[in-house]
């Protein structure tokens, strides 16, 4: 499987899970779904880049939600 494939189908899986949310932050994400190394960073890149995400700073977290 290549990078885009691995990329789209984190991207797909963090998409549901903020479904089902009202928001997270990057560290539940990776925690919940159980994503390794960059997987959630890069799936989130991949929802921004279509603009399916907003993003809030909240002291020292980031937090994200689904538009």
């Amino acid at each position: 499987m290549d990078m885009n494939e691995v990329i789209g189908q984190a991207a797909g899986k963090v998409y549901n899970y903020l479904s089902g949310k009202d928001e997270a932050t990057l560290a539940a994400l990776k925690k919940d779904l159980e994503m390794k190394g960059d997987e959630a960073t890069f799936a989130l890149g991949w929802l921004a880049r279509e603009d399916k995400l907003a993003f809030e700073k909240k002291g020292n977290s980031l937090k994200v939600r689904l538009k």
